[in-house]
């Protein structure tokens, strides 16, 4: 291939946007590393507390989660920074507006606005989900009644995604897409790729992209042409959804 295919491939591989994952139910895939978090979240409204913290590393499957449970509550989802500004009189309306709300990155939602709105909730018998790679316990909080009230609160951990769910990922996407890989690509990109569920999207995206247009089967050479391409084009992390 010439130079300028191979410049104009390489430009479609990263330019062309993905379609927003789904976060559906029967999209997540349940393995060890999950399932007491998935547990937890079926079992509202049964919860001991109006809060649950769900934790993770970045990549886990911890905003699926979210949605999942957003879906069957109704609830909001609302970024953390986002409760910046807030009046006691904004947390008043939006705890009336639903029974349920979660909180993308909580770890980083101003605390009186997080110390109101919890006790809003409480008030009203309603629930919070507080989304944060590290559980409460964890978080730098000088409020210290929220404080309290956060780290005697349920926490549940969501582990990093294993091999087995990863290749089981890669394995769906590459069916919802009427793709067949050779033999080892699976095994080669979970050995090599970034270990995320969302990392597993843009990979399989890019190996259709590329096999299109290249006419080539997906195999090992392509798959390690692939992840050195999206490596060298990797963009920060900060803020990614989890």
């Amino acid at each position: 291939m010439k130079g300028g295919d191979l410049a104009m491939v390489n430009q479609l591989i990263l330019d062309l946007a993905l379609p927003p994952p789904t976060y559906a139910r029967g999209d997540f895939v349940v393995t060890a590393g999950n399932r007491e978090a998935l547990a937890w979240i079926d079992r509202w409204p049964d919860w001991p507390a109006p809060v649950l913290a769900l934790c993770g590393p970045a990549g886990c499957g911890k905003t699926h989660l979210g949605h999942i449970w957003a879906a069957g509550t109704r609830a909001p989802i609302i970024e953390g920074r986002d409760l910046d500004g807030k009046t006691v009189a904004d947390l008043a309306a939006l705890s009336d507006a639903s029974h349920a709300i979660a909180i993308e990155h909580a770890d980083r939602a101003p605390e009186r606005a997080l110390f109101h709105l919890y006790n809003l909730m409480r008030e009203r018998h309603g629930s919070l989900l507080l989304i944060a790679e590290h559980p409460p316990a964890h978080w730098r909080i000088t409020l210290p009644d929220l404080a309290s009230r956060l780290r005697a609160a349920p926490a549940v951990a969501v582990a990093p995604p294993d091999d087995d769910l990863l290749g089981s990922i890669i394995l769906k996407q590459l069916a919802d897409r009427q793709l067949h890989a050779g033999a080892g690509v699976v095994h080669y990109l979970v050995s090599h790729m970034e270990r995320s569920a969302e990392s597993a999207r843009h990979v399989v995206a890019a190996l259709d992209r590329r096999a299109l247009v290249e006419r080539r089967e997906i195999d090992r050479r392509l798959a390690a042409d692939v992840l050195a391409e999206l490596s060298a084009a990797s963009p920060p992390t900060e803020g990614r959804k989890e």
